[in-house]
């Protein structure tokens, strides 16, 4: 295994300043890493959401046009209707494409296209428009005064670069003012300051036809965190064949390469460490498998194999030696795990999100880019989002969810998509697809808003509530069991509830038209004896309130019952 990872690897020892500078880089980007994760706290709770378990499977109605439209300001905040309650902020509409549908939909859940912006007042957020409408574009986000201002384009029109989606890029996890970006069919990977307009090169797979040979671009890179260690797709600039994935390892100017094995290749990913390399491709072992994993050690070059029928990761972000990722052969449906590396073989860690049914599915796109390196993975929360133009639980919806496979789910934000309708494109278009910022406290997307346009949005996301020291925040669930709803009662009856909940019901509350109906029954089985006075002749509803231990409480549906009164005994 060394042998054959020697053979995959280029070193170029140091020779020149670029490397001193590279170096003066990474460690600043470290020092930034460390700054972030002190301040990440500091910031106040987002008003709104709740939390409900994976398994619910309430289903909420989605947001009528005529509600959005009535909701939706022309720039800045406004508050999502009950039951969510949170706050987001619009950043792009109508001016910015003069009317036109434009805005192209944000690249993918694990690219970051809000800035590290942590110790300051200010956010930078980046969006594509088509290049009639200036290109890629920079958008200024005050977050004491909830107001939000068009920057302009990134790019001079008329160039390249004004001309590209800016689907791939993403800003440095680290340096506020920083994004990586390409080019189509280009063999660079650029750094691009979008305050002083300055590129610096940081790879050119040009440089290494001895290695990858000629005419080659890269596609779909990633960085760590620190900003120290990038991995891209090699591909053919003649064929768009994809041949393989590299690592770049910046401080130490060196070149991983890992050709593809020939059986279906799809992408490549650096965890947020630098460590870890994960490649996702069919490795031919298994004739069923659609995707399998390859993980490398790049230090050790020890390589680990996840196979399709294992769990082999699917749609997924990285954390630090760890991936949440779509477990496509899970007997759960959707299931989303965690996946720590390190191990050979690599031992399943917590299924962390699934749904309540197969079809329609909810979270589509999973991101987890305010990973942190000094917390616990399963103390941590990834998000996601959907859209269907079937409605269910969640389907329609911006989720976070906690890894330590406690179910508990916080639900954001409705994505207010309509597939039926024209705006944002294709169907692929028009999913959310959207990521965190590195604080976890913003989610921003794409959406259709129902309509004939596509614009950018970010929610605010109440992240308190699934990490507040581990708090219990899940009512109990509960329904009444007896009387059945429409019963006619005459004389004595029981009245009986079901009861349950994720640490245990601590006790059960009847109620009669909204009043108590004897004391709360602390044990189970949760029934007590209801004999109604003459005086009780009529239509009356009952209702069960079952309590946790947190304080959690939770109101069953209502029961209409008919009483035929009699004297009590």
């Amino acid at each position: 295994m060394i042998a054959a990872f020697a053979d995959a690897v280029e070193v170029a020892m140091p020779r020149h300043s670029s490397v001193r500078v590279a170096c003066l880089l990474i460690g600043l980007t470290a020092l930034a890493v460390s700054l972030l994760s002190s301040h990440i706290d500091a910031q106040s709770p987002a008003p709104g959401g709740f939390v409900e378990r994976a398994t619910d499977t309430d289903v909420r109605p989605m947001l009528t046009p005529a509600q959005i439209q009535s909701l939706l300001p022309e720039r800045g905040l406004f508050t999502f209707p009950s039951p969510y309650l949170t706050q987001a902020v619009r950043i792009t509409n109508a001016s910015d494409c003069a009317g036109a549908d434009c805005v192209w939909y944000v690249g993918y859940s694990y690219w970051r296209n809000m800035n590290n912006h942590v110790g300051s007042d200010t956010m930078y957020i980046f969006v594509g428009l088509d290049e009639v409408h200036g290109g890629p574009t920079l958008f200024d986000y005050n977050k004491v005064t909830d107001t939000v201002t068009k920057m302009g384009p990134l790019f001079d029109a008329g160039t390249q670069w004004a001309a590209t989606t800016g689907e791939g890029w993403y800003f440095s996890a680290t340096l506020p003012t920083t994004m990586y970006v390409n080019r189509p069919v280009t063999s660079t990977l650029e750094r691009y300051d979008v305050v002083t307009r300055a590129f610096t090169t940081v790879f050119d797979v040009a440089s290494r036809p001895d290695l990858f040979g000629p005419n080659r671009y890269i596609w779909q890179f990633h960085s760590s965190n620190d900003d120290r260690v990038h991995s891209a797709t090699l591909r053919d600039a003649a064929t768009f064949a994809e041949l393989g994935c590299l690592a770049y390892r910046e401080d130490t100017q060196q070149f991983f390469y890992f050709p593809q094995r020939g059986f279906a290749y799809d992408e490549c990913q650096i965890d947020k460490s630098g460590t870890w390399l994960l490649i996702k491709e069919k490795l031919g072992t298994d004739p069923a498998s659609e995707v399998d994993n390859r993980i490398i050690d790049l230090d050790t070059g020890a390589e680990t194999q996840l196979l399709d029928r294992d769990g082999a990761g699917g749609h997924s972000d990285n954390g630090y030696a760890y991936m949440v990722a779509a477990d496509n052969w899970n007997s759960l449906p959707n299931a989303i795990r965690l996946w720590h590396f390190g191990s050979n073989p690599i031992v399943p860690g917590n299924v962390v999100y699934y749904d309540p049914q197969w079809q329609p599915g909810s979270v589509n796109h999973v991101s987890h880019a305010s990973t942190r390196s000094d917390v616990a993975a399963e103390q941590q929360y990834a998000c996601g989002s959907g859209a269907n133009a079937v409605n269910g639980p969640r389907t329609n919806e911006i989720v976070c969810f906690v890894l330590d496979g406690s179910l508990r789910t916080l639900v954001v934000a409705p994505v207010m998509t309509d597939m039926n309708e024209p705006g944002g494109g294709d169907s692929y278009a028009k999913y959310p697809k959207g990521n965190l910022d590195v604080t976890g406290q913003y989610f921003m997307w794409t959406t259709n808003m129902s309509g004939s346009r596509q614009d950018a949005f970010i929610v605010k996301v109440p992240s308190q509530l699934l990490t507040d020291g581990g708090a219990d925040t899940i009512a109990p669930s509960v329904a009444i069991t007896s009387p059945a709803h429409g019963s006619i009662i005459v004389g004595s009856t029981v009245v009986a509830a079901t009861a349950s909940d994720n640490v245990g019901v601590v006790g059960v509350q009847f109620k009669l038209d909204g009043a108590n109906l004897g004391a709360e029954v602390m044990n189970p089985p949760y029934a007590r004896s209801w004999v109604p006075p003459v005086t009780a002749s009529g239509q009356h509803v009952l209702t069960a309130v079952a309590r946790d231990a947190a304080g959690n409480t939770r109101t069953s549906s209502a029961v209409s019952v008919i009483v035929i009164g009699r004297l009590a005994n």
